[in-house]
């Protein structure tokens, strides 16, 4: 009686191990295409580039922000 609930212990522990790689799998697969797939092609329709890649200089990373000259009581309780 104990090998049977044993066996019947580790069946079900497989059996969710499979279902859960599955379904894992298979929402993951839905997100990346819904998400990053769809995204992607917007971008592409758009022309919208998320990474600077044609840089001009190759010697900085550095990205002037031409944020200017602010006044000083801007600077205060910013958050």
């Amino acid at each position: 009686m104990a090998n049977f609930f044993n066996g019947f212990k580790e069946g079900i522990k497989m059996f969710g191990n499979t279902l859960s790689t599955l379904v894992n799998t298979l929402l993951l697969t839905i997100v990346y295409i819904f998400g990053i797939g769809l995204t992607s092609i917007y971008a592409k329709i758009k022309g919208k580039s998320f990474l600077r890649l044609n840089r001009k200089s190759s010697d900085s990373y550095w990205e002037n922000l031409h944020l200017g000259n602010k006044p000083l009581s801007s600077y205060y309780k910013q958050y």
